[in-house]
């Protein structure tokens, strides 16, 4: 299952935790990391977790791939929740590990289906909690 452009394989743990979030919202968030050739679950935020809380689980200097399970009440007053799909970047991190996470986001985007938003940040500043919910609306 490994991408021709990255040689990346998706561990099988990624797409089962992810349909635990999707389906039975087990999760908050996952946070994903490529090691070894192969993208690996390193992070689950229990269902209590903020947004603060996940945000302190992606590295200042290193990518990561993370999912977040929003909740939310439109302008109607309707609870509802969007699945985010984030690509972290951060402008630190080192630039083979940026090309690296970057040839293979599609190809891991693609394993996640029921995914809502995507959203690419270099910067926290990037994915504020302001700019989630406002693509979510």
């Amino acid at each position: 299952m490994a991408n021709s452009s990255s040689g990346m394989a998706v561990n099988d743990e990624c797409k089962l935790k992810f349909l635990e979030l999707k389906a039975k919202r087990s999760y908050r968030f996952i946070v994903f990391k490529i090691e070894d050739q192969q993208v690996t679950v390193e992070k689950l935020g229990q269902p209590t977790e903020s947004y603060d809380d996940f945000t302190a689980n992606l590295p200042v200097n290193e990518c990561r791939y993370a999912v977040y399970d929003l909740d939310f009440i439109t302008d109607e007053n309707v609870q509802k929740s969007k699945i985010f799909f984030i690509a972290w970047s951060p402008d630190t991190s080192i630039i083979r590990s940026k090309m690296l996470y970057a040839s293979s986001k599609d190809r891991f985007r693609r394993e996640l289906d029921g995914v809502q938003v995507e959203l690419q940040a270099t910067d926290p500043s990037e994915m504020s909690f302001d700019i989630i919910k406002s693509r979510a609306l």
